[in-house]
């Protein structure tokens, strides 16, 4: 059986059959690694789509392997996904070894919301051990997080390059002038403008349906807008787009790819424990909740107690990087006592239609057959129109 064709002006670009690009998912609770690593990556890519690594956790000698053992998986094109935050873009100061704060130094109210939480969940609190304190040791004196990764990224000369948070500005004309491609991810049209001001060659428009980091305004509300306000440069549409109904849909308004996070995250490749999956494939549609606990960002997740009783607390969560911080000794101990069901599940509104584990190819092969039918003849048996 031939192939269905389904190829958009962004795939011209970067290389690729088709209009399907993996979310850059990143660490998954209670480890350092990314849910989106190479094997997932390169089976994205080898279906014809565009795997893109999550990247942000790895040091730069990991970010290199990593990026080296994508290319022994495939030989097509792919991606990587960095956060550019104002907080991994600061330099590590000369001499000073990068420490995360004590949890001493909070807001008393903040602290004493995070033992009642404990306490109603009945998780005994434990000190994480130092260790964990210093992540990111490996930042190089007078060098920023992302800088440092960065420099891998240019040397490994990575085809395309995402910035799942922040501006590409920092690194547009050097990327530019490796012949990357740059996207970056939005949530409105204000910061639509910015990136594309800022060097992103595509921007990426992200709804609220969409799981992890995410903002207010659905996605059929926000890809047009975000098209008007930027064109001409093209936009690819994310959140919500689990099949191959909603793969047509953004196509039809004028997206140019989909960026796709949920649908993966499912997959049999995906770098993601067995009992998270599950609780997604379990999740209807309402069963997920935007949250600042975890990151101090508002992130879509599965909704479980600690969400919850965080909730009841109605405390104003801390900066990024801080408030993970005040939550540290509170997730170790959930971890510790095995409580696995408490800690992040990133996940998106889409979750409620998921119902099997399955390779990532076929989830591929099956949103690009069902969108290719829809558009090349589907619509015209139920729809007539004429001009």
């Amino acid at each position: 059986m031939s192939r269905p064709t389904l190829r958009t002006e962004f795939c011209e670009r970067v290389g690729i059959e088709y209009p399907i690009v993996l979310a850059g998912m990143g660490p998954v609770a209670g480890t350092g690694d990314p849910v989106a690593t190479a094997d997932l990556v390169a089976a994205v890519s080898n279906a014809g789509g565009l795997g893109v690594l999550g990247g942000v956790a790895y040091s730069p000698d990991e970010l290199q392997a990593e990026i080296r053992r994508i290319r022994s998986l495939t030989d097509k094109p792919f991606g990587v996904d960095l956060l550019l935050a104002s907080t991994f873009l600061i330099p590590r100061p000369s001499g000073v070894m990068p420490k995360m704060p004590s949890a001493d130094s909070f807001p008393k109210e903040h602290l004493a919301a995070v033992r009642r939480v404990a306490e109603e969940l009945d998780i005994e609190l434990k000190q994480a051990p130092p260790e964990l304190e210093q992540m990111g040791s490996w930042v190089p004196e007078g060098k920023s997080w992302a800088g440092a990764q960065m420099e891998v990224i240019l040397e490994e000369e990575v085809p395309v390059f995402a910035s799942g948070l922040g501006t590409p500005g920092a690194f547009a004309e050097a990327l530019e002038a490796n012949g990357a491609t740059i996207l970056s991810l939005v949530g409105n049209v204000r910061a639509a403008r910015q990136v594309v001001h800022d060097g992103a060659h595509y921007v990426v428009a992200q709804g609220t349906e969409a799981g992890g980091h995410t903002g207010r305004i659905g996605t059929l509300a926000l890809l047009p807008q975000v098209m008007d306000a930027v064109a001409p440069t093209p936009v690819i549409a994310a959140g919500g787009i689990a099949s191959g109904r909603a793969l047509a849909g953004v196509l039809a308004v004028g997206a140019t790819a989909a960026w796709c996070g949920t649908v993966f995250l499912v997959s049999e490749e995906a770098n993601q424990p067995d009992l998270q999956k599950q609780r997604i494939l379990d999740a209807a549609a309402e069963e997920t909740i935007v949250t600042r606990l975890y990151s101090g960002k508002t992130m879509r997740n599965i909704s479980n107690p600690l969400i919850e009783a965080w909730e009841r607390q109605q405390m104003t969560a801390l900066p990024m990087g801080a408030q993970t911080i005040l939550i540290r000794d509170l997730t170790y101990s959930i971890h510790q006592a095995g409580r696995e069901e408490l800690l992040m599940n990133a996940a998106g509104q889409t979750a409620g239609m998921l119902s099997k584990k399955r390779p990532a190819a076929e989830i591929l092969d099956e949103m690009v057959a069902d969108a290719a039918e829809i558009l090349a003849s589907g619509l015209g048996k139920r729809i007539k129109a004429a001009v």
